[in-house]
């Protein structure tokens, strides 16, 4: 289930408010500027399936963003849990960072947790399969897959090439609570 908690950036100890309704969820993310959208296939997504399968599955979504936002590439990224460079992986994006374009990450399968640091506020915010969030350029904000990371995901540039991390140097991040490994069925 998708959540939303946001935190007060100087008490990280506090509870924080909690949403696990998408549309609760939107709204909130809505007030402080991030996209955050539920799409669904237009035809079956199998397992395995190619990038372009993947993306022929959304492609009207795609192309609505591609028209409202400019974005001019896409492409898809998966992880798994056997990935032998999982935990470098994670721990490349776990440090407060910025972009100079917009993130856009639309899950197809698995999940990952985006925690945006805006203001005085921290929304932590896990996405799962078909969520959709668009971080805007310049936002703080640092990504966790868990230590056994498990996504496809849909991924939006204006600039492919100009898509480079710029970290803050700030270490707000380990004030909070990482992503827990999804659940598996037994």
């Amino acid at each position: 289930m998708s959540r939303l908690r946001i935190f007060e950036a100087e008490q990280p100890q506090a509870l924080p408010s909690v949403h696990e309704d998408h549309a609760a969820i939107a709204r909130e993310l809505a007030k402080v500027g991030v996209r955050f959208e539920q799409w669904a296939a237009s035809q079956p997504v199998e397992p395995g399936a190619s990038q372009d399968e993947v993306i022929a599955a959304y492609r009207g979504d795609i192309d609505r963003l591609m028209r409202e936002e400019g974005y001019q590439s896409v492409d898809v990224i998966s992880l798994t849990p056997d990935h032998p460079d999982r935990a470098a992986l994670r721990q490349k994006f776990l440090s407060e960072h910025t972009h100079s374009e917009d993130e856009v990450r639309f899950f197809v399968a698995g999940a990952g947790q985006f925690t945006l640091h805006i203001g005085d506020r921290i929304y932590d915010v896990l996405c799962e399969q078909g969520d959709l969030i668009g971080v805007p350029d310049g936002t703080r904000h640092w990504f966790d897959m868990s230590e056994a990371p498990y996504f496809v995901a849909i991924r939006l540039f204006t600039n492919k090439e100009g898509w480079v991390a710029n970290f803050t140097g700030s270490d707000i991040a380990l004030n909070f609570p990482r992503m827990q490994p999804l659940a598996t069925a037994a």
